[in-house]
């Protein structure tokens, strides 16, 4: 069985302007010969752009979310079909952010899910726990329950990943332990196995909750830790490019 190579995905989430292509551009010149999948996920007004900036180069370019639907009266959503026709190859959904607030559930991110491979995007699936729910133990019931309700029988034999986000960690400079991410990533992984069967080995489970270029190396080497998902320090280039040399 190929082992799938690491996967470094940066979520800009509603930040970024045509002037920030710059930094994109940077990364990708700095990018030549190294063996990791690197990929952006800007704003949907960027997805265009971005891959006219980036041909030829290795940085893969993705969404940040898509409706279940090809098309329809749902204004201001976006299909995966359209993130595909814009350039995008990848997407990503069920976010923690998208959960809460927009009310965003495991159905729903299953939906989605199902539409990115309509359109032939590869998904990046997120689950993780509020910091409430890891203070009651409850986290890994709480992801492997998300990973049963997210994930429809059709990924079966396709190319995606799992993201684990301890909702608690985005954003706040906090993260678990190494041994709370690995057995987290554990966790999934039993999971993978339980719904999938054999072909639950091969997804990547990526990390993401404060990831930068100072922790990067000790999480992106713990079991099971195939990439990370990367929020703010994707933004720049340098700090972007830290986390990718970690691997």
């Amino acid at each position: 069985m190929t082992i799938p190579r690491p996967l470094i995905a940066g979520n800009w989430k509603m930040n970024g302007s045509l002037a920030a292509l710059e930094e994109a551009r940077t990364l990708a010149a700095a990018l030549s010969g190294k063996s990791v999948r690197v990929a952006i996920c800007p704003p949907s007004t960027l997805v265009g752009p971005m891959r006219q900036a980036l041909l030829n180069s290795q940085v893969l370019i993705g969404g940040q979310d898509c409706h279940p639907e090809v098309a329809g009266p749902f204004t201001g959503d976006i299909s995966a079909e359209m993130l595909a026709e814009a350039g995008a190859v990848m997407v990503i959904l069920g976010h923690s952010e998208r959960r809460a607030a927009y009310g965003e559930t495991d159905d729903r991110v299953a939906a989605k899910v199902g539409a990115a491979l309509r359109g032939g995007l590869e998904p990046i699936v997120c689950v993780g726990e509020t910091l409430d729910q890891r203070k009651a133990g409850d986290a890994l019931s709480v992801v492997t329950a998300q990973i049963r309700g997210s994930l429809p029988a059709t990924l079966a034999g396709r190319v995606f990943s799992v993201a684990y986000e301890p909702i608690w960690a985005i954003g706040t400079g906090l993260t678990p332990t190494l041994s709370e991410i690995e057995e987290m990533h554990l966790a999934i992984r039993a999971t993978l196995g339980d719904v999938f069967g054999t072909d639950g080995s091969s997804p990547l489970i990526l990390y993401g909750g404060s990831v930068k270029p100072s922790n990067a190396a000790e999480i992106l080497h713990a079991a099971e830790v195939g990439g990370a998902l990367v929020g703010g320090a994707s933004l720049k280039a340098t700090d972007f490019l830290g986390i990718i040399e970690a691997v």
